[in-house]
């Protein structure tokens, strides 16, 4: 049995299996927070937990300036005010339908570059050739917390003259040469949702290098002012003392947390039929190990598969689906055909702290089965 920090997981046989199971702490210890946040009566407008939090992360990734914020929707919202950018932005189709959604919310204009089959990130070598004078942007998403080709978008940024944002909502833990995932491009951006590999409940965090876009988004967070003095536009993107005290809770079981759930990857490797496509990392990559992604061969297979696994009470999730390109309230359309055809392939399996190896491998075991 997988424990946790000081306490045991309580498995019940016969339950259902969902695609994730937020993790968390000890309830004393949570408790306790909480009851120093009644004490202070102190419950929102950037608490002391809050500020801890932020501190905390900024050492743990090992980057510059971070904003803690309520959602991981909201930073890429902030994110794109922040830079200015109210023209076309080049992205992915394969992501969570936020990432396409922020662009749109921001009045801005999404052109999709098709992703490639290798790692599921969008495609660079397609990139150049989208770029019109209207470009303003590349918002890439590190999917699965794969690394997106970080060094060629730099390139391709710097000639066109673009601000680069990574959506980084899978990517809090993933190491890519030797650094945090989360600090390359212009702003990194990361969701904290329940779902996520770290949690604060709801929340996320906005990541960049430069002081004076740092000091635009903590603006942009908290209505444009600064007690009676405003400075710009805003919107309410702060987070709660409640919230950052799960975060404060749950960051120093990181590493036994990634390290259950690598074990659990590496089960699934060696259980699950050898045929079966996953992405491949690039080289340099620490990978966080947050979703295990299968490609099945065909959506009707992965209709089958899933059909399987639910009989057996397992809910794997189709994610993602679909291929945002083809989304009803788009203006246009672009054609992706590698998105298209891998995101009705594309199934990921339940993985999380505290799933048994015994189902792992009864999970292997129905996959194999329908395959």
């Amino acid at each position: 049995m997988l424990k946790q920090a000081g306490t045991p997981v309580v498995k019940m046989t016969n339950t259902i299996i969902n695609v994730t199971e937020p993790f968390l702490p000890p309830y004393e210890q949570y408790e306790k927070y909480l009851k120093a946040i009644w004490e202070r009566k102190w419950l929102t407008n950037n608490g002391p937990l809050v500020q801890e939090l932020e501190e905390k992360l900024k050492d743990y990734l090992g980057v510059k300036y971070l904003a803690y914020c309520a959602n991981g929707t909201v930073v890429l919202q902030i994110g794109l005010k922040a830079l200015g950018i109210s023209g076309e932005v080049i992205t992915t189709p394969f992501s969570y339908v936020a990432t396409t959604s922020a662009i749109l919310w921001e009045g801005c204009h999404p052109v999709f570059v098709d992703i490639n089959n290798r790692d599921f990130n969008i495609d660079v070598s397609k990139i150049e050739a989208a770029i019109t004078p209207n470009t303003q942007a590349i918002l890439a998403t590190h999917v699965y917390g794969n690394p997106c080709d970080v060094q060629q978008i730099e390139v391709i940024a710097k000639k066109h003259g673009l601000k680069v944002i990574y959506d980084g909502a899978h990517a809090f833990g993933t190491i890519y040469q030797e650094r945090s995932l989360l600090s390359y491009g212009d702003i990194s951006t990361c969701s904290f949702h329940a779902t996520k590999l770290f949690h604060t409940i709801e929340g996320g965090a906005i990541i960049c290098n430069d002081p004076a876009l740092s000091e635009r988004i903590i603006l942009h967070r908290q209505f444009g002012h600064v007690r009676d003095e405003h400075f710009a536009i805003g919107i309410n993107g702060k987070n709660s003392e409640v919230h950052a005290a799960m975060g404060l809770c749950n960051l120093p079981r990181m590493e036994a947390i990634m390290d259950a759930r690598k074990m659990l990857t590496f089960l699934y490797n060696d259980s699950l039929d050898q045929t079966i496509q996953k992405p491949i990392a690039i080289p340099g990559t620490q990978y966080n190990y947050g979703y295990y992604p299968v490609a099945l061969k065909s959506e009707a297979q992965l209709k089958k598969v899933e059909q399987a696994l639910n009989a057996a009470n397992i809910f794997p999730r189709r994610y993602f689906y679909p291929s945002l390109n083809t989304l009803d309230y788009l203006i246009d359309r672009q054609s992706c055909p590698v998105a298209e055809d891998i995101s009705v392939r594309m199934l990921s399996l339940p993985l999380y702290y505290g799933l048994l190896p015994e189902d792992i491998k009864k999970i292997s075991k129905i996959i194999n089965a329908a395959i």
